[in-house]
């Protein structure tokens, strides 16, 4: 039994149909411009979270800078 109750024979014939309604060049440019569309999704996401990272990293260096010398003073004592 194959996936979701389809044997592999139908999957096969399935595959062969849309071959022949679409064609192969269709297919390879339709799969082209799937994977150039991931590629440009998962780019977008990891530029996204190196800004946020960046953002975080900022935040944290402007809280320090705005804290009064002395407490940072005397928290270093401590």
């Amino acid at each position: 039994m194959g996936i979701g109750g389809i044997s592999v024979w139908q999957l096969l014939i399935i595959l062969l149909i849309v071959m022949m309604l679409f064609g192969t060049k269709r297919l390879r440019g339709l799969g082209s411009d799937l994977g150039a569309a991931i590629k440009g999704f998962r780019s977008s996401v990891s530029a996204e979270e190196e800004k946020a990272g960046q953002d975080d990293a900022d935040e944290k260096a402007g809280d320090d800078a705005a804290a009064d010398p002395a407490q940072l003073k005397e928290g270093e004592s401590k």
